[in-house]
């Protein structure tokens, strides 16, 4: 490309056109911009006739890279990244990080770990702006644009940085009184397949077996299913209403359990495992805004590990 070619073009363009790309939806992509839809529409109009190619299929129902724009977006997305990785360097050089922090995660570790975190960090820093998306499948961060994500051991990437979140949980085994009146107390995981269940689908299809653990002997069963969810709101509830056993974090159970309203079982099967991790690429230095975010969740472990409140800053509330 010449340099006259260079000066036609607008970094704004290309941003717009990344954006589009990882949402497959202009709307989307608009909001994350701050732009109208009609200006991002135009902006990705003017880029494709300059370059004399079409970058998008589009039709009413969706947005679709051509053959020429995924080769523009595996060259260009990198790119993206390392300017927006400097720039955020040299703001972070005025003393007080700044900018935009995007984290993926799962709806659990979001609720019962990172939501406890973002305020009184917020407070801390007020030029940071924070964005959670919550996400039950695995992508690629770096591809759609996030700073860190948040998995838990097994599905961490090699190439990571992964810093621990929060300390170790576990699952149980939960049912209402009235359903083991009705159906007896298991006594080893075998006996669930029997025994109604509420199961758990992911958007891709897959329902997880459920798993157990004691003096080393491993077993994963699926039990019969008489709901399938994957709202967790919906599962507890249906669990309480004397549906099925249902399998889930603690930390969603235990408000149900003090309160008579379920009955963890099995116990002695449900073995704790590591939190989630957050995890960000090990190939660039964090940005500003991500290294305050580390070096709080660290602040943030040590004084719950020790058992003093989180600190606020002054007013902070």
């Amino acid at each position: 490309m010449s340099d006259l070619d260079l000066r036609d073009l607008d970094l704004r363009d290309l941003a717009a056109f990344a954006a589009v790309a990882r949402h497959g939806n202009f709307r989307r992509a608009a909001l994350e911009q701050r732009v109208s839809v009609s200006s991002l529409s135009q902006r990705l109009r003017d880029l494709e006739e300059r370059l004399g190619v079409r970058l998008f299929n589009r039709t009413t129902r969706s947005v679709a890279l051509t053959q020429a724009g995924e080769q523009l977006l595996q060259r260009v997305a990198p790119a993206l990244r390392e300017v927006a990785d400097a720039l955020a360097h040299v703001r972070g050089l005025q003393g007080e990080p700044s900018g935009r922090l995007r984290i993926n995660a799962p709806a659990p570790a979001v609720q019962l770990v990172l939501a406890p975190m973002v305020a009184p960090f917020l407070l801390q820093h007020p030029k940071i702006e924070m964005e959670i998306a919550v996400e039950p499948s695995l992508i690629d961060i770096v591809a759609d644009g996030f700073d860190a994500g948040v998995r838990y051991e097994e599905t961490l990437a090699q190439d990571m940085i992964a810093v621990p979140l929060g300390p170790p949980e576990r699952y149980v085994v939960v049912a209402s009184p009235a359903l083991l009146a009705a159906h007896g107390v298991p006594e080893r995981p075998e006996d669930l397949l029997d025994r109604p269940a509420i199961l758990t689908r992911f958007p891709s299809g897959y329902t997880p077996p459920w798993e157990f653990e004691k003096d080393g002997r491993a077993v994963r069963l699926t039990p019969p299913a008489r709901l399938v969810a994957m709202n967790t709101d919906l599962q507890l509830q249906a669990a309480v209403g004397g549906l099925g056993f249902l399998t889930t974090f603690e930390g969603f159970a235990r408000p149900f359990i003090e309160r008579g309203l379920l009955v963890a079982v099995l116990d002695d099967w449900c073995q704790p495992f590591p939190g989630p991790f957050l995890y960000y690429p090990s190939r660039r230095q964090p940005p500003p805004a991500l290294a305050a975010f580390v070096a709080f969740v660290a602040r943030w472990r040590r004084e719950r590990a020790a058992g003093s409140p989180p600190s606020l800053p002054p007013g902070g509330a």
